[in-house]
């Protein structure tokens, strides 16, 4: 990671062809150098952050006034830091009675403030939570007396993160975490803290600063999706091929225990939705026997999505994993304890993130945590399905390459689609996609659940959810399309995303077929797209004159008159 120096050093560079985000960042504390630090990691990470800064303890004053410049601004993202040294201040100056009632007193504040930008704005907030400060008043007591600063300062922290459950668009980024992770005098450097008022050193800005852009990144659908990893030394100790599968180190003794640690970690990271892949070079009926038989191995074959194992070299082999999976290597983490393995796929795939584990196989675990590799910002339990659906997609690669007419093969496939409008039970997963979907998304326009809830209340919105389903198994929600009232005749396609798992099925044609129809039995005469190009959405480049719609001025429409229905072996249901 840089040191603040060399971010600042990144303003001087060209922006031009990033990402452009417009910020709002409102502090109760002096915030210059964090803006710097964080226009600085914006650079890195692919964004432009245009980051308009409120006036010093001006949050109240901007956010309460609608004719603020802050609504002026119009910001993508709002970053709202109310620090803990200002709450501290504000707990010496209560009655000793009223001490319990502080955290409640925040939250009401952030809800109010919450509240008030969702009223006049469509910005997502991040919101920076509260390091703890012990003044030791109490001694350890102060975990069991409600009036102790600390006790409130961790209500308070418990507190915004069930309001984030309930608020889709409110995201905390943990400044808690990050001084448990480096530590009080990292973060907080007293002589600055008196003397310039910030609480943030200088030291400990390029880590704040990541830890927001990695949260703006997973807003603007930027993540990590799929961790490949190598076998032996890297998630168990040994050489399987020489050793045998009885002398790998796993287990609860010795070094075995942080291999089977790493396990874990991985296992819940496949629970949580990312995508394993093992990749080794090594004999692949040896290196399976570890996971079918060993009794300490943590992984299962139900667990991985892909297995290449065999000797070939891990850039060809990595290569072939991302035409399979069809996710960009921007996406992909890639773990291996060689230090040759892991240059040489940097030096061949540059865009895959390559982690330099430590020597001791010990700090495997803590140096992977420090990392954060897996920021999101949406997760709902259909993510726990994630590796089988690509499983199943395997299986059905494996049985397409047994037919030679490929409209054979889509027929025998005997799927169906579920279409049904935004509802409370598909909003979570269709905002998810609008998230997260890059390649077959039109205009690359991101909701949140609450947006989503307000378009399908609103008059002149149509809202579309599609799953689909085949003879192998279930894909859940795989595409949405927001249609939006222009005039009496025409309808906007807002949003038409679609997720790749599901590419060269037929289910473009499918949509667009219910697309017309529902246009037409609402009496509309046109469909109307916009195609927006991004760094990632080139495969629908020409989506819209592949299904025959016709360009004009930079948009796209077709008649729903005289529309002859497309070819699908999609069902409805």
């Amino acid at each position: 990671m840089k040191i603040f120096s060399e971010l600042k050093k990144n303003l001087k560079n060209d922006f031009s062809n990033l990402t452009p985000v417009k910020v709002a960042l409102l502090g109760d504390n002096p915030t210059q150098l964090l803006t710097i630090a964080l226009r600085g990691t914006g650079y890195d990470m692919g964004f432009d952050l245009q980051i308009w800064e409120a006036g010093f303890a001006q949050i109240e004053r901007q956010v309460f006034d609608h004719a603020s410049e802050f609504y002026a601004y119009k910001p993508d993202v709002v970053i709202v830091f109310h620090s803990s040294h200002q709450l501290l201040q504000k707990y010496n100056k209560l009655n000793p009675e009223d001490y319990s009632s502080l955290a409640e007193e925040r939250l009401k504040q952030v809800e109010n403030l919450t509240a008030a930008i969702n009223s006049g704005l469509t910005a997502k907030i991040i919101y920076y939570n509260y390091p703890e400060i012990n003044d030791a008043v109490f001694g350890s007591y102060a975990n069991k007396t409600p009036s102790s600063f600390l006790f409130q300062t961790r209500k308070l922290n418990y507190g915004l993160m069930e309001f984030a459950t309930n608020n889709a668009g409110f995201y905390i980024c943990d400044l808690a975490a990050i001084q448990n992770q480096y530590g009080k005098a990292t973060l907080f450097q007293p002589s600055v803290y008196i003397n310039t008022g910030m609480v943030l050193s200088i030291d400990i800005l390029p880590k704040v600063a990541a830890r927001t852009v990695e949260v703006i990144a997973a807003m603007y659908g930027k993540f990590k999706k799929c961790l490949v990893f190598d076998l032996d030394n890297t998630i168990w100790g040994g050489v399987i091929g020489d050793d045998g599968i009885e002398n790998i180190q796993l287990g609860s003794l010795g070094i075995g225990k942080a291999f089977t640690e790493l396990q874990h970690w991985l296992k819940k990271l496949k629970n949580r939705g990312i995508i394993l892949v093992a990749c080794s070079k090594n004999t692949e009926a040896i290196a399976m026997e570890a996971f079918e038989k060993h009794p300490d191995m943590v992984l299962k074959p139900d667990d991985i999505a892909m297995f290449a194992i065999n000797w070939d070299n891990k850039v060809d082999n990595l290569h072939r994993i991302q035409s399979t999976l069809n996710i960009g290597f921007d996406s992909m983490v890639f773990l291996d304890d060689n230090p040759f393995e892991r240059d040489m796929v940097k030096e061949n795939i540059p865009d895959i993130t390559v982690p330099d584990l430590p020597a001791d196989s010990a700090d495997y675990l803590e140096y992977l945590y420090s990392l954060n590799l897996f920021e999101t910002a949406s997760w709902s339990n259909e993510d726990a399905e994630r590796t089988k659906h690509y499983q199943i997609e395997a299986k059905r690669t494996n049985e397409q390459q047994s037919f030679v007419n490929e409209d054979d093969f889509l027929k025998s496939l005997n799927m169906f689609s579920v279409v049904e409008p935004f509802t409370n039970f598909n909003i979570p997963r269709a905002a998810q996609l609008t998230q997260r979907s890059n390649q077959f998304n039109v205009r690359t326009v991101r909701y949140t659940e609450a947006e989503l809830k307000k378009l399908a209340e609103s008059i002149g919105v149509f809202s579309f959810s599609f799953t689909l389903a085949d003879k192998f198994g279930d894909n859940g929600l795989i595409a949405a399309v927001i249609l939006k009232k222009e005039d009496d005749d025409t309808l906007f396609i807002d949003t038409w995303l679609m997720s790749c798992r599901v590419l060269k099925r037929g289910m473009e044609n499918f949509v667009l077929n219910e697309l017309i129809d529902a246009a037409a039995r609402n009496d509309f005469k046109y469909l109307k797209g916009e195609y927006l190009p991004t760094a990632k959405n080139g495969i629908v480049a020409d989506h819209y004159a592949n299904l025959g719609f016709t360009e004009r001025d930079g948009y796209w429409t077709i008649p729903v008159d005289n529309y002859q229905t497309k070819n699908t072996f999609i069902s409805r249901k």
